[in-house]
Formats: structure tokens, C-alpha cells, sequence
């Protein structure tokens, strides 16, 4: 395994700088749910040729509220949701806030509970990093104006623990901040077909996919962007090549305020 020096000093090994990472971002996920925050999808179809089809997209609302997270439409190709689809959303919302209202203190607990459960299985995938890769220290750079640790990579073929389906098939460089050892920027290359995260389609071989973060309230780190261009399949039975970016914005800790557009807003 590389490892670089920098100044009088030996620099931390790569695996051992990933493995802190992975633990910093583990609390940062606890401190996230108490935020509210928006996130807006582009999607973009292409032809063979890689030109645009057909561009549209969606501005989704994640509120948390306590032990429930929802995920309430907010508007539709730039546009605000038409009356009856907002009243739907308002009532949605409007319900599971009256249901965590009558939620003793031990309901909301054990709810609070069972979600870092389903949490904690969703970005299980992410604990296995360490053990997956071979990573090489590639060196320093400044991002956002912040000095980070930029590092290389490449899938451990003879890894065969858990998630290798989609481990051993994600090549890699990642910018791991300083000072706080958070993710603020990985670009990723698929060496087979995978399914991840927020992402619409199964994402298909020679598949580019980018993340960027940033530090919100000098107190967590927070997903800034994504995107991925690629070959990729909708259900698994229509064939497509899309350009997605996904851009998470507006987080505020959860309280009176955070709520989705009303239905006087929309009809105005």
C-alpha cells in the first residue's frame, strides 16, 4: 500500500484515514436527523449519440420529524404541485404529525429506535470500505479551501464479505477533509451493474457517479451533490442512458417552520 509524506511527517496510512472517516460519519448521520432539508432531481434522457431527449424534474422536502422521516413532493419540473396533488402531500404530512403528537414518550422511542435500525442497515454497505479496497494516499489537496487528503481506490477482487456485489465493482477517488475526516468529494467509476442509493435506475458498467459534501451550521457534514451519467435500466426492462444530478440544499433543523408549501401558496 502507497503512502505519502508530507511536511517533516509520515502522513496516516490510507486504510487508517478511511476507517476514521467511515466512524466520523457514522455520528454525523445521528446529528442529520434532526435536520429538514430539500433535495432536487434532474433528470435528463439521452440518445445514442448522448444528446437530450427529455429533461425533467422533482423537488422532494425530507422532513424529520422525531421518530418519522417523510419524503414530501414539493414541485414538479420547477413548477409547484398542482392543488389536489398538494393538498395530498399537506395531509400526509399533516397525519404524521398528528401521529408522532399521540406517540407516548416509549412509542417514540422504540419508533426512534426501529428507524436507526432500518438507518443503520441501509448504510451498512459503507462499514465494509475499509476492508474492501486497496487505497493509496495520492496526497494533499485544498478543497472548498479547506485541506484534504485525496485518495485512490481499487476494488480487493478476493473480498467476499458482505455487499461485495456492489463493492467489488466501484473503482474510486475520494477527498477526505483534514481536520474534520469527512467525505467532501468522491468520483466513482462502476465495473458492473449496481443499484445505490437515491439514484432512479440501476446503474450499468462505465457508469461515472460524483459526490460532494459540505459542513452545515459548523456542526454536521451534509450531502451538497451527486450525479451520475450512465448506461442504465428503469425496472430492469427499459433500456436508457441518463444523466442524473441530485442537489440537497436548505438544511435547518426540524421545527414550526419547517413545513411544505401550503395550498394557498399554490393557488395564489
Amino acid at each position: 500500500m502507497a503512502v505519502a509524506a508530507t511536511g517533516f511527517g509520515q502522513s496516516p496510512s490510507a486504510v487508517e484515514i478511511v476507517r476514521k472517516s467511515v466512524a466520523v460519519d457514522n455520528r454525523h448521520e445521528e446529528l442529520r436527523r434532526d435536520y429538514t432539508y430539500d433535495v432536487v432531481s434532474q433528470l435528463r434522457d439521452l440518445d445514442d449519440a448522448g444528446r437530450v431527449k427529455k429533461t425533467s424534474s422533482t423537488r422532494t422536502e425530507v422532513v424529520s420529524m422525531g421518530p418519522r422521516r417523510l419524503r414530501l413532493l414539493v414541485e414538479r419540473d420547477g413548477k409547484p404541485l398542482a392543488a389536489a396533488e398538494a393538498r395530498k402531500e399537506k395531509e400526509r404530512y399533516e397525519k404524521a404529525a398528528q401521529e408522532v403528537a399521540r406517540m407516548s414518550v416509549a412509542e417514540k422511542q422504540k419508533r426512534i429506535a426501529e428507524q436507526r435500525r432500518q438507518d443503520a442497515a441501509q448504510r451498512e454497505k459503507f462499514q465494509h470500505i475499509p476492508d474492501a479496497f486497496q487505497f493509496t494516499l495520492l496526497g494533499e489537496q485544498v478543497i472548498n479551501g479547506r485541506p484534504a487528503w485525496q485518495i485512490r481506490a481499487v476494488p480487493l477482487r478476493s473480498y467476499s464479505g458482505p455487499w461485495a456485489f456492489i463493492l467489488r465493482n466501484v473503482e474510486a477517488t475520494i477527498w477526505i477533509d483534514k481536520a474534520d475526516s469527512a467525505w467532501v468529494r468522491a468520483e466513482a467509476d462502476t465495473l458492473d451493474t449496481i443499484s445505490f442509493g437515491w439514484f432512479v435506475a440501476r446503474i450499468g458498467k462505465g457508469t461515472r457517479m460524483t459526490f460532494e459534501s459540505t459542513k452545515v451550521n459548523d456542526e454536521i457534514w451534509a450531502p451538497s451533490k451527486a450525479s451520475l451519467r450512465a448506461n442504465a435500466r428503469i425496472a430492469l426492462v427499459k433500456a436508457l442512458r441518463v444523466d442524473q444530478e441530485l442537489s440537497f440544499t436548505r438544511y435547518r433543523k426540524f421545527q414550526a417552520d419547517s413545513r411544505i408549501v401550503s395550498i394557498e401558496e399554490v393557488e395564489k
